[in-house]
This record gives C-alpha cells, structure tokens and sequence, in this order.
C-alpha cells in the first residue's frame, strides 16, 4: 500500500463503509477462523458504520434481518419464569454452533450456552440498531452472567472450558449496566479482583501478579466506571500513575506495553482508559492521527494493525474509534465506557427510563 504524504491524508469513508458492507455480507475467506465469533464481527462492522454516521446504508429491511439473526443466537430458557437452565443464558457467537448441535431435543449440548463477549457484542448491536431489547429476558441474563463468576471475583467467558480475566469482567460489567441488573455480580468481589490486578508500574494486567496491558487497563478502568466506583476505589496516587502509564504508551500512535510496537487498536484502549480518567487532553493528537491514518488502506479501505500491512475488521473499528475520541470531524462521538457510539448510547438511556417507570 502506497502511503500519502500526511498533508494530504483524510478518512477515506466511502471506502471505510465499503469495506465494512463487504465484511458484514460476507465474512471472507481469510477470515474464516473467526466464524465462532462471527457476532463480534458484526458488531465491529455495524458499530463501525455507525461511527462513520452511515448506519443509513442499511435499509429497515436488513436491519430487522440482522437484528432477527441476533435473537437467533440467544440462549434463553423455553419457560420465562422457571429459573431452570437460566446459567446458560446468553449469546452465542456464532449459528454454527446450532448445526454442532442439531438433533438435540434437550440443553444437553455443551455448546448450547452463553458467551460473555458475544453476550456484550450482541446486546451492543442491537441496541445501536434500535432495537428495544423486548425479546430478552433481563433476569435470565443475568442469571447467565452470575453463573461465570469465580471466586477471586473474575468472569469465565462461558461454562464450558473458558479462561477468566479481565476481558470477561469488563464484558460482565457492560452487560449488567446496558440490562440495568447487577445482581449478576458480586461487585465487591470483583472490584477486589481489579485492586489486585494492579502492577506495580500502575497499569493493569488480565490478573494478580501479570504485566501490565492496555487492553485490560481499559477493561479494568471501564469496568469500574460502568460501576460507578471508579474514584470510590483508587487513590490519587494510582489514578495519578494510571495515568502516568497510559501517556507513556503514546510513541506516535499508541503501544499495548512498554517496548512493544505501536498498534492502531491501542488508540481506542488507551485513549479511552485516558478519557475515563480525564487525561486524554495530555496526548499528542495530530501524532496519533497522523498514525491512525497511515494504517487506513485509501483504496480497499480499512485500518491495518501496523502500517504497510492488511486491514482487518476489528482494527477498522477501533481506529475509526480512536479517532472518534479526538472528536475527528464526519464521525460520532463515541462513549469511551461502553465503546459504543453515545447516539446508541443515549437510546440505551431512554430505555432505562420505560424500565424505572
């Protein structure tokens, strides 16, 4: 890919918008070890057109066929009020697993449960569609959600065989805050967890005594905020080094660790750990920008991890993200918490108010 000299480089959204289209219809053929999770794809491309302020290319039409496919991914029990099977509730990834598991007349099949981050994504996608989130059982959902949490309060992604980190505690607390239900979580226990996850350079790691990582010092730090117990819980001396650390990954975009290449992904987990933390003001942002838009492929469109190389779906959504967070011109504002465009987010609002009612 030949690279503009930076005086001349823009968002080219029109290509950004085709190349996310073009994901959204058709997972191609390279990415195909991704069709597990195939819901998050969707989210990237959906979320991403949204950021472009170009959700208006997907007509009501195949905006219903979509959100319908979401439901069909939706692990819920037969009987509403019956609290049995409800430990299984959530999205899947992917309707492969309904072939895996066609013929089964009962919950037997063990891939026929919920997956924390595709439970986050799919909840996510509906909501910036529109959608009302009438067809989920709340409280079922929420039951699903407490049956991942561990002990030393962190989430598994699903019963079946799954780590647990911090990824899934950040996944655990969107869910309860776009829901409106935290009885899924031991709150206490899980801010105990993130407490003891903190490294001793002040940034976060997926757990105890782990390094440091951008992407889980956001899932840390979004997590509390979505709490609301962000300032309730760390000092000034480590929202002061949190910061310190997160400005320090900023070489011209932002790395993930210390000494580790810049990536365009960090823009959004770091600069968004900065916005949660009122700091983002101390980035440079016409080298970031400078950064995000020499990974945009002006002619495919699309955001590369790294300069020179192929763009793929997630790092097209998180550079158009990072640069949503600079308040770049023709984008959204995006909700740094969340990591959602705040127009979805003010809908979400909207429905927790018929939910008080």
């Amino acid at each position: 890919m030949l690279c503009p000299s930076k005086a001349d480089m823009k968002i080219a959204k029109n290509q950004h918008v085709k190349y996310l289209l073009r994901h959204l219809n058709l997972l191609p053929a390279r990415a195909s070890s991704y069709d597990s999770t195939r819901l998050a794809v969707a989210f990237f491309c959906i979320s991403g057109l949204d950021i472009l302020k170009s959700l208006d290319v997907l007509d009501e039409e195949k905006k219903k066929s979509i959100i319908d496919w979401i439901y069909g991914l939706l692990v819920e029990p037969k009987i509403s009020d019956n609290e049995q099977g409800w430990e299984r509730c959530g999205f899947q990834g992917s309707s492969t697993f309904n072939f895996v598991c066609d013929g089964r007349q009962d919950d037997t099949c063990p891939y026929k449960s919920g997956h924390l981050a595709m439970t986050y994504t799919g909840l996510a996608t509906l909501l910036i569609l529109g959608d009302d989130l009438t067809r989920v059982n709340r409280k079922a959902l929420s039951a699903g959600v407490k049956a991942l949490q561990q002990e030393n309060g962190s989430f598994c992604a699903s019963l079946e065989g799954s780590e647990n980190d911090m990824r899934f505690v950040y996944c655990a607390a969107s869910i309860c805050y776009m829901i409106q239900d935290w009885s899924g979580m031991d709150v206490q226990k899980t801010i105990n967890y993130i407490l003891g996850s903190i490294s001793y350079d002040y940034g976060i790691g997926q757990g105890p005594d782990l390094e440091a990582h951008g992407g889980t010092t956001f899932c840390a730090v979004a997590a509390l905020s979505l709490m609301g117990q962000l300032e309730a819980n760390l000092s000034e001396k480590q929202i002061n080094g949190l910061r310190r650390w997160c400005v320090l990954r900023q070489i011209s975009g932002f790395q993930g660790r210390p000494n580790k290449p810049v990536d365009t992904c960090y823009s959004f987990w770091v600069g968004a750990t900065l916005k949660l933390l009122g700091a983002f003001h101390l980035i440079d942002y016409q080298q970031n920008k400078d950064y995000l838009l020499l990974t945009q492929d002006p002619i495919t469109g699309g955001f590369s991890k790294w300069v020179d190389s192929s763009p793929d779906a997630m790092h097209t959504y998180l550079g158009l993200c990072g640069l949503a967070l600079m308040n770049e011109e023709g984008l959204e504002k995006v909700h740094a918490g969340l990591n959602m465009s705040k127009r979805a987010l003010k809908h979400l609002h909207g429905l927790h108010k018929k939910w008080d009612q």
